[in-house]
Protein backbone atom coordinates (compact mmCIF):
# COMPACT_ATOMS: atom_id res chain seq x y z
CA UNK A 1 0.00 0.00 0.00
CA UNK A 2 1.58 3.45 -0.91
CA UNK A 3 2.13 5.22 2.12
CA UNK A 4 2.86 9.09 2.98
CA UNK A 5 4.49 10.28 6.07
CA UNK A 6 4.14 7.15 7.41
CA UNK A 7 0.37 6.56 6.83
CA UNK A 8 -1.71 4.53 4.53
CA UNK A 9 -2.21 6.99 1.40
CA UNK A 10 -6.14 6.35 1.23
CA UNK A 11 -6.50 7.75 5.07
CA UNK A 12 -4.38 10.99 4.11
CA UNK A 13 -6.36 11.50 1.08
CA UNK A 14 -9.83 10.74 2.66
CA UNK A 15 -9.02 13.06 5.75
CA UNK A 16 -8.25 15.30 3.02
CA UNK A 17 -11.40 15.15 1.80
CA UNK A 18 -13.32 15.49 4.53
CA UNK A 19 -11.15 18.75 5.48
CA UNK A 20 -11.88 20.13 2.41
CA UNK A 21 -15.70 19.24 2.84
CA UNK A 22 -15.84 21.28 6.35
CA UNK A 23 -13.39 24.06 4.71
CA UNK A 24 -15.95 24.75 1.74
CA UNK A 25 -18.71 25.30 4.67
CA UNK A 26 -16.67 27.11 6.91
CA UNK A 27 -15.96 29.18 3.66
CA UNK A 28 -19.35 30.27 2.81
CA UNK A 29 -20.55 30.60 5.87
CA UNK A 30 -17.33 32.97 6.98
CA UNK A 31 -17.81 34.59 3.31
CA UNK A 32 -21.85 35.64 4.35
CA UNK A 33 -20.54 36.73 7.97
CA UNK A 34 -18.01 38.74 6.53
CA UNK A 35 -19.93 40.43 3.61
CA UNK A 36 -22.34 41.57 6.92
CA UNK A 37 -19.82 42.71 8.69
CA UNK A 38 -17.61 44.45 6.54
CA UNK A 39 -20.88 46.50 4.74
CA UNK A 40 -23.13 46.58 7.68
CA UNK A 41 -20.84 46.27 10.65
CA UNK A 42 -22.68 44.00 12.60
CA UNK A 43 -22.01 40.71 14.18
CA UNK A 44 -24.37 38.43 13.03
CA UNK A 45 -24.74 35.55 15.27
CA UNK A 46 -27.89 34.90 13.64
CA UNK A 47 -26.13 33.19 10.58
CA UNK A 48 -25.61 29.23 12.39
CA UNK A 49 -29.52 29.60 13.05
CA UNK A 50 -30.47 30.51 9.41
CA UNK A 51 -28.08 28.41 7.90
CA UNK A 52 -29.83 25.86 9.62
CA UNK A 53 -33.31 27.16 8.18
CA UNK A 54 -32.23 27.14 4.50
CA UNK A 55 -31.62 23.13 4.96
CA UNK A 56 -35.16 22.93 6.67
CA UNK A 57 -36.30 25.27 3.58
CA UNK A 58 -35.00 22.82 1.00
CA UNK A 59 -36.44 19.89 3.31
CA UNK A 60 -39.62 21.58 3.22
CA UNK A 61 -39.66 22.06 -0.67
CA UNK A 62 -39.00 19.06 -1.43
CA UNK A 63 -41.83 16.82 0.68
CA UNK A 64 -44.39 19.34 0.94
CA UNK A 65 -44.41 20.97 -2.68
CA UNK A 66 -42.14 18.13 -4.72
CA UNK A 67 -39.23 20.71 -5.79
CA UNK A 68 -36.00 19.04 -5.93
CA UNK A 69 -32.91 19.74 -4.80
CA UNK A 70 -31.76 21.70 -7.63
CA UNK A 71 -34.30 24.26 -7.49
CA UNK A 72 -33.61 24.09 -3.93
CA UNK A 73 -30.50 25.36 -4.42
CA UNK A 74 -31.83 28.37 -6.00
CA UNK A 75 -35.26 28.94 -4.29
CA UNK A 76 -34.31 28.38 -0.56
CA UNK A 77 -31.15 31.21 -0.23
CA UNK A 78 -33.81 33.58 -2.00
CA UNK A 79 -36.68 32.69 0.92
CA UNK A 80 -34.26 33.16 3.26
CA UNK A 81 -33.06 36.32 1.89
CA UNK A 82 -36.08 37.77 1.64
CA UNK A 83 -36.60 36.60 5.62
CA UNK A 84 -33.38 38.32 5.91
CA UNK A 85 -34.74 41.62 4.62
CA UNK A 86 -37.56 41.38 7.53
CA UNK A 87 -35.21 40.91 10.05
CA UNK A 88 -32.98 44.24 8.59
CA UNK A 89 -36.21 46.16 8.02
CA UNK A 90 -37.64 45.15 11.57
CA UNK A 91 -34.91 45.07 13.97
CA UNK A 92 -31.31 45.29 12.75
CA UNK A 93 -31.48 49.09 11.14
CA UNK A 94 -31.98 50.36 14.25
CA UNK A 95 -28.97 49.00 15.34
CA UNK A 96 -26.63 50.80 13.15
CA UNK A 97 -24.89 53.31 15.30
CA UNK A 98 -25.20 51.60 18.16
CA UNK A 99 -22.08 49.39 19.48
CA UNK A 100 -21.26 45.92 17.85
CA UNK A 101 -22.45 44.44 21.24
CA UNK A 102 -25.96 45.32 20.32
CA UNK A 103 -26.47 43.99 16.84
CA UNK A 104 -24.71 40.69 18.67
CA UNK A 105 -26.97 40.22 21.24
CA UNK A 106 -30.09 40.73 19.14
CA UNK A 107 -29.12 38.31 16.20
CA UNK A 108 -27.75 35.71 19.31
CA UNK A 109 -31.67 36.37 20.98
CA UNK A 110 -32.70 35.76 16.93
CA UNK A 111 -30.49 32.70 16.47
CA UNK A 112 -32.06 30.98 19.61
CA UNK A 113 -35.65 31.85 18.98
CA UNK A 114 -34.85 30.32 15.27
CA UNK A 115 -33.61 27.31 16.54
CA UNK A 116 -36.33 26.64 19.75
CA UNK A 117 -39.16 27.21 17.23
CA UNK A 118 -37.17 24.29 14.90
CA UNK A 119 -37.04 22.07 17.99
CA UNK A 120 -39.95 22.33 18.95
CA UNK A 121 -41.40 21.73 15.35
CA UNK A 122 -38.98 19.11 14.13
CA UNK A 123 -37.60 17.42 17.47
CA UNK A 124 -33.65 17.14 18.23
CA UNK A 125 -32.87 14.37 16.30
CA UNK A 126 -34.13 16.27 12.61
CA UNK A 127 -35.23 14.92 9.71
CA UNK A 128 -33.14 13.34 6.35
CA UNK A 129 -32.34 14.82 3.16
CA UNK A 130 -31.88 12.55 0.14
CA UNK A 131 -29.00 13.26 -2.36
CA UNK A 132 -29.98 13.56 -5.66
CA UNK A 133 -29.68 10.67 -7.88
CA UNK A 134 -27.10 12.71 -9.85
CA UNK A 135 -25.02 13.13 -7.33
CA UNK A 136 -25.36 9.19 -5.69
CA UNK A 137 -22.34 6.99 -5.63
CA UNK A 138 -18.75 7.47 -5.89
CA UNK A 139 -15.53 7.55 -8.41
CA UNK A 140 -12.68 6.35 -8.54
CA UNK A 141 -9.35 8.66 -8.56
CA UNK A 142 -6.67 5.52 -8.57
CA UNK A 143 -5.82 6.81 -4.86
CA UNK A 144 -9.08 6.60 -3.39
CA UNK A 145 -13.28 6.37 -3.86
CA UNK A 146 -14.21 9.81 -3.17
CA UNK A 147 -18.35 10.54 -2.79
CA UNK A 148 -19.75 12.30 -5.77
CA UNK A 149 -22.22 14.69 -3.35
CA UNK A 150 -18.45 15.12 -1.27
CA UNK A 151 -17.19 16.28 -4.71
CA UNK A 152 -19.91 18.25 -5.59
CA UNK A 153 -19.87 20.54 -2.26
CA UNK A 154 -16.37 21.72 -2.58
CA UNK A 155 -16.59 22.63 -6.44
CA UNK A 156 -20.05 24.63 -5.54
CA UNK A 157 -18.56 25.98 -2.64
CA UNK A 158 -15.82 27.00 -4.64
CA UNK A 159 -17.38 28.65 -7.35
CA UNK A 160 -19.72 30.43 -5.07
CA UNK A 161 -17.22 32.16 -3.00
CA UNK A 162 -15.28 33.21 -6.50
CA UNK A 163 -18.75 34.63 -7.95
CA UNK A 164 -19.12 36.54 -4.58
CA UNK A 165 -15.44 37.80 -4.65
CA UNK A 166 -15.90 38.84 -8.21
CA UNK A 167 -18.91 40.73 -7.73
CA UNK A 168 -17.88 42.78 -4.57
CA UNK A 169 -13.83 43.62 -5.83
CA UNK A 170 -14.09 43.84 -9.56
CA UNK A 171 -17.55 45.12 -10.59
CA UNK A 172 -19.47 48.71 -10.03
CA UNK A 173 -21.98 47.37 -7.67
CA UNK A 174 -19.22 46.26 -5.10
CA UNK A 175 -17.22 49.38 -5.43
CA UNK A 176 -20.61 51.31 -4.53
CA UNK A 177 -20.67 48.86 -1.52
CA UNK A 178 -17.81 49.71 -0.36
CA UNK A 179 -17.86 53.61 -0.92
CA UNK A 180 -21.20 53.41 0.83
CA UNK A 181 -19.35 51.62 3.52
CA UNK A 182 -16.40 53.98 3.97
CA UNK A 183 -18.98 57.76 3.14
CA UNK A 184 -22.66 56.92 3.16
CA UNK A 185 -23.65 60.16 3.12
CA UNK A 186 -21.29 61.12 -0.28
CA UNK A 187 -22.45 58.01 -1.69
CA UNK A 188 -26.36 58.95 -1.27
CA UNK A 189 -25.71 62.58 -2.83
CA UNK A 190 -25.03 60.89 -6.05
CA UNK A 191 -28.71 59.80 -6.09
CA UNK A 192 -27.94 55.95 -4.85
CA UNK A 193 -30.47 54.67 -1.96
CA UNK A 194 -27.95 53.25 0.26
CA UNK A 195 -30.28 52.03 2.99
CA UNK A 196 -31.85 49.46 -0.24
CA UNK A 197 -28.29 48.56 -1.02
CA UNK A 198 -27.59 47.80 3.18
CA UNK A 199 -30.91 45.60 3.17
CA UNK A 200 -29.70 43.80 0.14
CA UNK A 201 -26.44 43.29 1.00
CA UNK A 202 -27.70 42.08 4.69
CA UNK A 203 -30.13 39.29 2.81
CA UNK A 204 -27.05 38.23 0.26
CA UNK A 205 -24.88 37.65 3.14
CA UNK A 206 -28.16 35.62 4.36
CA UNK A 207 -28.45 33.96 0.96
CA UNK A 208 -25.07 32.58 1.32
CA UNK A 209 -25.80 30.91 4.30
CA UNK A 210 -28.60 29.44 3.35
CA UNK A 211 -27.13 27.48 -0.02
CA UNK A 212 -25.07 26.55 2.67
CA UNK A 213 -27.89 25.07 4.23
CA UNK A 214 -28.74 23.08 0.86
CA UNK A 215 -25.32 21.93 0.89
CA UNK A 216 -25.06 20.40 3.83
CA UNK A 217 -29.17 18.80 4.27
CA UNK A 218 -27.98 15.89 2.77
CA UNK A 219 -24.27 15.19 4.19
CA UNK A 220 -25.79 16.05 7.87
CA UNK A 221 -29.24 15.21 9.38
CA UNK A 222 -31.08 18.29 9.16
CA UNK A 223 -31.39 19.01 12.29
CA UNK A 224 -31.93 22.20 14.62
CA UNK A 225 -28.19 22.00 16.08
CA UNK A 226 -26.99 21.61 12.75
CA UNK A 227 -26.16 25.48 12.27
CA UNK A 228 -24.90 25.82 16.18
CA UNK A 229 -22.38 23.05 15.22
CA UNK A 230 -20.51 24.74 13.09
CA UNK A 231 -21.12 28.69 13.92
CA UNK A 232 -18.29 29.23 16.93
CA UNK A 233 -15.99 27.75 14.36
CA UNK A 234 -16.66 29.84 11.64
CA UNK A 235 -16.11 32.81 13.99
CA UNK A 236 -12.70 31.34 14.78
CA UNK A 237 -12.00 31.42 10.56
CA UNK A 238 -13.49 35.21 10.09
CA UNK A 239 -11.08 36.09 13.11
CA UNK A 240 -8.58 34.72 11.27
CA UNK A 241 -9.01 35.81 7.96
CA UNK A 242 -9.73 39.22 9.38
CA UNK A 243 -13.05 40.79 10.13
CA UNK A 244 -14.82 41.62 6.81
CA UNK A 245 -12.48 40.45 4.56
CA UNK A 246 -13.67 38.49 1.84
CA UNK A 247 -10.74 36.92 0.75
CA UNK A 248 -9.47 36.23 3.68
CA UNK A 249 -12.65 34.16 4.63
CA UNK A 250 -12.32 32.36 1.29
CA UNK A 251 -8.79 31.08 1.67
CA UNK A 252 -8.89 30.59 5.08
CA UNK A 253 -11.91 28.74 5.18
CA UNK A 254 -10.79 26.24 3.19
CA UNK A 255 -7.42 26.65 4.32
CA UNK A 256 -8.32 25.68 8.35
CA UNK A 257 -10.94 23.15 7.05
CA UNK A 258 -8.12 20.87 5.70
CA UNK A 259 -5.54 21.90 8.88
CA UNK A 260 -8.23 20.06 10.34
CA UNK A 261 -8.51 17.58 7.91
CA UNK A 262 -4.78 15.95 8.50
CA UNK A 263 -5.22 17.25 12.25
CA UNK A 264 -6.96 14.01 12.74
CA UNK A 265 -4.79 12.14 10.93
CA UNK A 266 -1.50 13.74 13.22
CA UNK A 267 -3.37 14.42 16.18
CA UNK A 268 -6.89 13.29 16.45
CA UNK A 269 -7.19 14.29 20.30
CA UNK A 270 -5.90 18.19 18.70
CA UNK A 271 -8.74 18.25 15.59
CA UNK A 272 -11.58 19.97 17.85
CA UNK A 273 -9.12 22.87 18.78
CA UNK A 274 -6.40 23.07 16.35
CA UNK A 275 -8.68 26.48 14.79
CA UNK A 276 -9.15 28.19 17.76
CA UNK A 277 -5.15 27.56 18.50
CA UNK A 278 -3.88 28.88 15.14
CA UNK A 279 -6.56 32.15 15.82
CA UNK A 280 -4.51 32.35 19.15
CA UNK A 281 -1.65 32.60 17.33
CA UNK A 282 -2.71 34.93 14.53
CA UNK A 283 -4.19 37.32 16.86
CA UNK A 284 -0.48 37.12 18.94
CA UNK A 285 1.09 38.16 15.58
CA UNK A 286 -1.48 40.07 13.46
CA UNK A 287 -4.12 41.06 15.45
CA UNK A 288 -6.33 42.74 12.29
CA UNK A 289 -6.03 39.03 10.82
CA UNK A 290 -4.17 37.47 8.06
CA UNK A 291 -6.05 39.64 5.18
CA UNK A 292 -7.53 42.37 7.66
CA UNK A 293 -6.40 46.07 7.80
CA UNK A 294 -5.05 47.63 11.04
CA UNK A 295 -7.74 49.93 12.05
Amino acid sequence: MFMILGYPAPLMFGQLLLGLINGAFYALLSLGLAVIFGMLNIVNFAHGALFMLGAFVAWGLLNFLGVNYWFALLLAPLIVGVFGVLLEKTLIARLYKLDHLYGLLLTFGLALIIEGLARNEFGSSGVPYPIPSLLQGATNLGFMFMPIYRGWVVLASAIMCLITWLIIEKTSIGATLRAATENAPLVQAFGINVPRMITLTYAGGVALAAFAGVLAAPIYSVNPNMGANFIITVFAVVVIGGMGSILGSIVTGFGLGVIEGLTKVFYPQGSSVVIFVVMVIVLLVRPAGLFGKAA
